[in-house]
């Protein structure tokens, strides 16, 4: 559920006119909802109620501090993997007792950070790993928490990039061998062994695997207790899809009710890691026509958003929605249906928001809005090309807030220098 609907043919955000928006800050933009936002993480907490739990939004999805900032006031922690997430997180006014930090590659820097802000829990993926926070926390006097990472081998039915629950992927231990592993991390002095942690991918529609890798995670919880480990922790992760698409996935209550039944008698603490269901559908992505351009081979609708400013199509071949901001059939704009490619101008083939759409033909000048922009859009935007990044709006009943404003040229080149006279 989302709060983008069309009103007299208009297409606004809770009580706020999409192209109003655009002609105060220009295009292209990224438009969130704060009802929307507000809404979805009630709705995936509270599927939880029932047990103790941390509901720690998936900083990487969407890291605009104005929409952190939103969800600490609603209780949220966070899910971070970086040092620059966490400084975004606490900066948002996110409890750091309520933060966990997972990811493959955390230096000691980040460790270190994040040991003197007093995180919650590291989320630990290899040996070296183990060895290397136990080494920060000595030096600081201090011990870490920490939940070692398990890889279930379960396949999540995802894309093959955002999968990474199966044997091949470079999260996380092993589960053949997890209650040994387990043990020579509690054998290190400066490490507390609190927790499991595991996370099988993103985008996922269908509740079995969910089920299968808690099922897995609670049998090694009752072994490394049976061994004398007192686990109180167990992080499921997150990755409930959306529906870009025609895609059906399951409701947070689907899922709460699914593994309920697993993880009524762990008595742990569970940690769940929501992103893209949270932020998804709370955002779109506003850009302008610029021209239609005839080919004998193909028509294409050329638009000023780019592959850099939304870069989940060409990174994943990822469908989104695109809806006209003046609805299609009003009087005054076009209504002839057009099979197009909707593309950017980035000098790459690989440019594109959508390709071989089916779509009221525009005109120049018209709307578009890029549905359930709202997780990875803006979060893995780049300036390639030199194109600055867009500013981000958070509409907020009638009212609407420049939450990020347009970079300029001079942010392109801030921090460069040239060295020769």
């Amino acid at each position: 559920m989302h709060h983008f609907a069309y009103r007299d043919g208009e297409m606004v955000c809770e009580d706020v006119p999409l192209a109003r928006i655009a002609a105060e800050v220009g295009t292209p933009f990224y438009l969130y909802s704060r009802a929307t936002l507000v809404r979805h993480y009630r709705v995936f907490d509270g599927a939880f109620a029932a047990l103790p739990h941390l509901t720690a939004f998936a900083v990487k999805a969407c890291s605009n501090l104005a929409v952190l900032a939103l969800l600490a006031r609603e209780g949220a922690g966070a899910d971070i993997v970086s040092g620059g997430e966490l400084f975004r997180a606490t900066k948002a006014g996110i409890p750091p007792d309520r933060i966990v930090f997972a990811g493959v590659g955390k230096t000691a820097d980040e460790i270190g950070q994040a040991l003197d802000a007093g995180i919650l829990l590291f989320s630990v993926e290899s040996e070296p790993e183990l060895a290397l926070i136990d080494r920060v926390a000595g030096e600081r006097g201090t011990r870490a928490r920490v939940a070692l990472r398990v890889n279930p081998d379960v396949d999540p039915e995802t894309h093959p990039y955002i999968a990474t629950g199966l044997k091949g992927s470079k999260f996380g231990f092993p589960m053949q061998g997890a209650a040994e592993t387990f043990r020579r991390a509690a054998a290190l002095p400066h490490l507390e062994v609190v927790g499991v942690h595991q996370h099988i991918g993103s985008q996922i529609t269908r509740v079995p695997p969910f089920v299968d890798a808690v099922e897995r995670a609670a049998a090694l919880i009752a072994e490394l207790r049976e061994g004398g480990l007192p686990i109180r922790y167990l992080d499921i992760g997150g990755g409930i899809g959306i529906p870009y698409d025609e895609q059906l996935p399951p409701t947070p209550a689907q899922l709460a009710e699914a593994v309920a039944p697993v993880l009524a008698g762990l008595d742990v603490t569970v940690i769940t890691e929501p992103g893209r269901v949270i932020a998804g559908n709370a955002g779109v992505l506003v850009t302008r026509v610029l021209r239609v351009k005839h080919t004998p081979a193909k028509t294409f609708v050329v638009v000023d958003g780019a592959m850099n400013d939304l870069m989940r199509p060409a990174l994943y071949d990822a469908y989104h929605e695109i809806r006209p901001v003046r609805e299609a059939g009003t009087p005054g704009t076009p209504g002839a249906l057009i099979v197009a490619d909707v593309v950017g101008p980035v000098c790459e083939s690989g440019d594109f928001l959508a390709r071989q759409r089916k779509l009221a033909e525009p005109a120049e000048g018209d709307l578009l809005a890029v549905m359930s922009a709202g997780a990875y859009g803006f979060a893995m935007a780049s300036n390639y090309n030199a194109r600055p990044r867009v500013p981000e709006v958070i509409a907020d009943g009638n009212r609407f807030h420049i939450v990020r404003t347009r970079e300029t040229y001079d942010d392109l080149v801030r921090g460069e220098t040239i060295p020769w006279p």
